[in-house]
């Protein structure tokens, strides 16, 4: 069973940046499509981005962080990582990272992904 392990979270001001990493172990990364979600008090959990399975690798976004959010993965680390610039406190959430063999019509949705991991908090906020 593949066990995802995040890392990174914490406080930040309005304006700054973040970088979270998402380590795998009982799998290979480049074998998975894995996504990044994020889940704010009181809402329910929405997708971040997501990096398809190496045959694929391409990559994905929500219009919410595009152009802000960058995904990589870095395979011989067997880790994935999400940097977070000119975050808004809107961005704050407890963010997951999550794997599977989802196909493109399931990237955005929860149940496209096994795999999931507890989570980091993220806090945006002066």
């Amino acid at each position: 069973q593949v066990q995802l392990e995040e890392s990174g979270g914490g406080l930040v001001q309005p304006g700054g940046s973040l970088r979270l990493s998402c380590a795998a172990s009982g799998g290979a990364v480049s074998q998975y499509t894995v996504g990044w979600f994020r889940q704010a008090p009181g809402k329910e959990r929405e997708f971040v981005g997501a990096v398809r399975r190496l045959g694929a690798n391409t990559y994905h976004y929500a219009d919410s962080v595009k152009g802000r959010f960058t995904i990589s993965r870095d395979s011989a680390k067997n880790m994935v990582t999400l940097q977070m610039n000119r975050l808004t406190p809107e961005d704050t959430a407890l963010y997951y990272c999550a794997a599977g063999q989802s196909i493109l019509s399931q990237l955005r949705l929860e149940s496209g992904y096994r795999y999931w991991g507890q989570g980091t908090q993220v806090t945006v906020s002066s």
